[in-house]
């Protein structure tokens, strides 16, 4: 009756509700929330840093000269899993550039420690990694993009005078082709 379109239609809002459902449990093992300086997570042994939405928005917001490709992801979203080596190949050929990569992680706290630290040790992702738990996304989601539904993978690019947003999954080429006009 409602075809593909209705499945594709309802998807950001089924993306929606799972995460408020499981994103809201009790968090018996989760890291304290944290709003200060993240750390980096490169190694089992690091710390991770967990920051509700204020501590993740002033990543959203720098104008110190550089260029920002920040990328909303999950170890549970394989679009996701299947871009981040575009992003770390990104960040290693423009880091001289003025490009920084922020890779926001929206795992839920339940996988903290049996998912995203194992996948983020095996990886061994040089970019910076955040680690967001703020059940409040019907408002932090618009401060990021007031057109996002709230579907990963999502990636913000932006510097002191651009800004573009985009839900969808990239290729390195097509990651690299939309980074090319901040350089400029």
């Amino acid at each position: 009756m409602y075809g593909d379109s209705y499945f594709y239609r309802m998807k950001p809002f089924l993306l929606i509700l799972v995460l408020l459902v499981f994103g809201c449990k009790e968090k018996t093992e989760a890291p304290v929330l944290e709003t200060s300086e993240p750390k980096d997570v490169q190694s089992v042994e690091d710390t991770l840093a967990v920051y509700d939405f204020a501590g993740i928005e002033k990543y959203l917001h720098q104008s110190d000269g550089k260029t920002y490709v920040v990328n909303f992801w999950a170890t549970w979203c394989v679009p996701c899993v299947k871009e981040l080596p575009y992003f770390e190949a990104l960040n290693q050929a423009y880091k001289e550039k003025g490009v920084e990569v922020l890779l926001v992680s929206l795992d839920f706290p339940k996988d903290y420690e049996t998912r995203l630290r194992p996948f983020l040790k095996k990886h061994q992702l040089e970019s910076k990694v955040l680690v967001l738990n703020d059940p409040d996304m019907n408002t932090w989601i618009p401060k990021v993009d007031e057109n996002w539904s709230g579907a990963i993978p999502a990636t913000l690019i932006y510097n002191a005078t651009q800004r573009r947003f985009f839900e969808q999954p990239f290729t390195y080429i097509q990651l690299e082709n939309e980074v090319q006009p901040f350089l400029n």
